[in-house]
């Protein structure tokens, strides 16, 4: 049989499966095919060689395996608080042992006076050992001289524990398939220039179940995750080939008059060298006739408008117009007004077009755009509308892209016949391991220097308690005539509940703070555009001193007076929404300063992300231990591209892994971009088969 027709073979044929199993296996942990058992590995092996006694457990361990007798099985409590627990004891003391799930399950395959071999992660309460949902089995003497016996552990659930399949069940399973399957099923994928000190596919998978020993364990394992890695890079690499060989682009052959005069006479401040790199990047690519496809990700404050407009000054001088989208009205009219006042002495038209544009001077602009007269327009939604027609747009500058659709960006290339060049802004901060995969396809710029004279923002954590001392500071900085935030959190799943936090909010922060003496500004969803645009508007202008807000304010409002942001209940956010909201104070040249207020009862976990906040301000280690914290798969922003679909490789502890695999793959598209060399046949083919994949058993 072919690889394609016995690993695509349901599981239900699988000896020791049948439906109702298969069923189970398919929806508790997605088995559909032979093929899906053989990539379930195993999550650890226990070498049951290595048993530690109960005495010589300590609080920094994590986890441990130990054996004893199995003693005073019990259920306590009632209902939520109902639990299971048991004493674990062995020649040197007693571990208590607690289950909170599954209890029926558990209490049949226990049985007191047994001897039991336990594993699991160790914590203590009211001072004494213990672990939680232990992995518990029978305990059975290892032959005499056996030095290691590494036994697979998989992960199961209760619904198929109680079928009869816990992990060991899911391991004997896998040992029946190994039966059926040979080499042939599971041919080479990697080039033999890649296979020098790694063992082959085949031998990958029987290590990573079966291992023979720890050190075959550690190479089937790395060479399985930069198959993985590799597979990954080659795919991105192969469809930003398809993408440059496919996609005719204006080419943009010159700098001139326009770029040249700006550059020398207007430009406000000399360039930091990051902005230099990344401009001198957008003109190599610019200059090559294919579409430009390049994410600039620059943290708050770093100068990316204006690398937005010296992109633009290019286009102009090649006869092409322009357009900026923003996410907002009040962040396209902040556009709007910082390009009017760089280009107020140049010979160039820049327009706004938002949704509460008055007609007559819509229709002026639209007529602009057709003809040419208009050279630049920064908008928001409302450029994507049908009406909207450019006579020669060249470059299409999107910011905050992930506030916009896909289709919503689709639309800008609809209005010119060759797509215009596209420059996506972010100030969201993307860990480099996570652009390398889920944004590998696009080309990549990154700006990590802020303009000199920026002050750096001073995060401080306070628990409510202090809260009176921290109304006492903002004062301080209003009597100097400053402006402070207040943030409350949006909690999504109940909107009800966050309205009524954040009113409350309000009528405390004015107690604190009374009118006529103080002026406050309230921005929230609920409001109507207008109203939010009139309140945002009233704080820009300084008629107002405070701002109270939901996390509406994050993106885009630039108010260089501003110089407290006090957010509450900062516990939670997370990371990169607590680094975006600090942004939005700093601006100016004075000092700022980022007040976290938060529960005396937070978590461990959001007192750890409160701690990272206020010993970095690097966007770019926050957003790396984000995603320690978080998991790639929970970042916002990341595409559901499959990229991050790993089962064994994790991008942030495998990253030498991942450099690795980038290059190898780089190297190997440039060598043979369409694959057609003999020596990567065998890669071709397995892309082919991935591609075309479809497992019978998922079928309905």
């Amino acid at each position: 049989m072919s690889q394609a027709s016995l690993l695509s073979s349901p599981i239900e044929y699988l000896k020791g499966v049948g439906p109702l199993r298969a069923d189970l296996l398919k929806k508790e942990l997605e088995i559909y095919t032979f093929g899906d058992l053989l990539q379930h590995f195993p999550h650890r092996h226990i070498d049951k060689t290595q048993v530690s006694t109960i005495a010589s457990i300590r609080p920094e361990q994590d986890f441990i395996q130990v054996k004893g007798v199995l003693r005073g099985l019990e259920v306590i409590g009632e209902r939520r608080a109902k639990r299971l627990v048991a004493q674990l004891q062995d020649e040197t003391g007693q571990l208590e042992l607690a289950w909170f799930q599954g209890i029926n399950w558990v209490q049949k395959n226990l049985v007191e006076g047994g001897m039991f071999l336990v594993f699991g992660r160790v914590s203590f309460f009211n001072g004494r050992a213990q672990i939680v949902h232990p992995e518990i089995e029978p305990y059975v003497a290892v032959a005499q001289g056996q030095k290691s016996l590494l036994e697979p552990v998989y992960s199961s659930t209760e619904k198929l524990k109680s079928r009869g399949l816990n992990g060991k069940q899911i391991g004997k399973l896998t040992q029946g398939l190994f039966q059926q399957i040979s080499e042939r099923e599971v041919p080479e994928n990697l080039p033999a220039s890649l296979l020098k000190d790694r063992p082959s596919r085949w031998e990958a998978f029987r290590q990573i179940h079966f291992p023979t020993s720890n050190a075959n364990y550690k190479k089937a394992l790395e060479r399985l995750m930069f198959e993985e890695l590799f597979i990954a890079q080659v795919r991105l690499n192969l469809i930003k080939i398809q993408r440059h060989k496919n996609s005719k682009g204006h080419r943009f052959e010159k700098v001139g008059d326009y770029f040249n005069n700006f550059y020398n006479q207007y430009l406000p401040f000399e360039l930091t060298g990051a902005q230099k790199r990344v401009i001198k990047e957008i003109r190599v690519d610019t200059a090559k006739g294919y579409q430009m496809n390049r994410l600039l990700q620059g943290d708050v404050g770093s100068g990316k408008t204006m690398i937005a407009l010296l992109a633009m000054l290019i286009a102009a001088d090649n006869g092409f117009q322009s357009c900026i989208m923003a996410p907002t009205e009040i962040l396209a009219q902040q556009h709007y007004a910082g390009l009017g006042e760089l280009l107020k002495s140049m010979p160039l038209e820049i327009a706004l077009l938002t949704g509460s544009t008055k007609i007559a001077e819509r229709r002026r602009i639209l007529k602009g755009l057709a003809e040419d007269t208009i050279h630049f327009v920064v908008g928001t939604h409302a450029i994507i509308e049908e009406v909207v027609q450019f006579k020669n747009l060249g470059l299409a500058v999107i910011d905050e892209q992930h506030r916009f659709g896909v289709a919503q960006r689709a639309q800008l290339w609809k209005k010119s016949t060759i797509p215009p060049h596209v420059l996506v802004m972010t100030a969201t901060p993307i860990p480099r391991t996570l652009a390398m995969t889920a944004f590998g396809d696009l080309d990549y710029s990154v700006m990590d220097e802020l303009p000199p004279g920026r002050q750096v923002i001073k995060t401080v954590h306070r628990y409510e308690t202090a809260r009176a001392s921290v109304m006492d500071f903002v004062k301080t900085e209003i009597t100097k005539g400053r402006q402070a935030y207040f943030v409350y959190p949006l909690i999504e799943e109940s909107e009800k509940l966050s309205f009524e936090d954040l009113m409350q909010g309000y009528e405390q922060v004015k107690s604190y703070f009374p009118e006529p003496k103080y002026k406050i500004s309230m921005v929230h969803g609920r409001q109507k555009n207008i109203e939010k645009e009139t309140n945002m508007k009233r704080f820009v202008s300084g008629d107002t001193q405070i701002l109270v807000g939901t996390t509406v304010i994050e993106v885009g409002v630039n108010v260089p007076n501003a110089s407290v942001m006090v957010i509450e209940s900062s516990e939670k956010f997370g990371l990169s929404q607590l680094h975006q909201l600090r942004g939005r104070v700093g601006r100016g040249s004075e000092q700022s300063y980022c007040i976290l207020l938060s529960s005396v009862k937070a978590s461990r976990e959001a007192k750890e992300r409160l701690k990272i906040m206020c010993t970095t301000s690097d966007g770019f280690v926050i957003a790396e231990k984000d995603l320690e914290l978080r998991g790639p798969g929970d970042i916002d922003g990341t595409r559901q591209s499959g990229a991050l679909n790993f089962k064994l490789a994790n991008i942030l502890n495998n990253r030498d892994t991942l450099e690795l695999a980038k290059d190898a793959a780089v190297a190997l598209c440039e060598k043979d971009p369409s694959l057609q060399l003999p020596e990567h046949a065998s890669l071709r083919q397995f892309l082919a088969i991935q591609k075309n994949k479809i497992g019978w058993g998922k079928i309905a």
